[in-house]
């Protein structure tokens, strides 16, 4: 199922790491500056279309009374006003550190012993568990208030 074009001018790449940094920054004890510059590095490429897609993913599963463009218009009205407000802090559970180290991987911070448990079968299968959970903490970011 792939995400409405105006979801990824919504939830730009910005916008996604305000909602994850400080989440991000409390589980890599940095400062938040350094968190959003590691997080844009990792949203650079693939990454943040999955999560994009994952996120999208949740919000269908979550208002189904909703169709897309009302569903995306939600969106639009939660991020009116400030769409670089920080995200809450997540608490971490093993998907969100699964998620974490694929930041890691993608942003080119991760160990190389990292990246063989991830290319791994089950570390795969916890990447996309993790993204998932990415996913459904970036909807619920996305839709509060309002």
């Amino acid at each position: 199922m792939a995400f409405p074009p105006r979801l990824a001018h919504l939830a730009t790449r910005a916008v996604v790491v305000a909602k994850l940094m400080p989440t991000y920054a409390r589980a890599h004890h940095i400062d938040e500056n350094e968190a959003a510059q590691r997080l844009g590095a990792a949203l650079q490429g693939r990454l943040l279309p999955s999560l994009l897609e994952e996120a999208w993913r949740a919000m269908r599963g979550k208002a189904k009374r909703l169709d897309d463009e009302a569903l995306v218009e939600k969106v639009a009205t939660t991020l009116m006003d400030r769409p670089q407000r920080p995200g809450r802090v997540a608490e971490l559970t093993p998907a969100w550190s699964a998620f974490l180290v694929l930041a890691d991987l993608e942003a080119g911070t991760a160990s190389e012993a990292a990246r063989r448990v991830m290319e791994s079968p089950e570390g795969r299968q916890r990447a996309a568990d993790g993204l998932a959970e990415a996913g459904r903490f970036l909807a619920a970011e996305l839709t509060r208030g309002r």
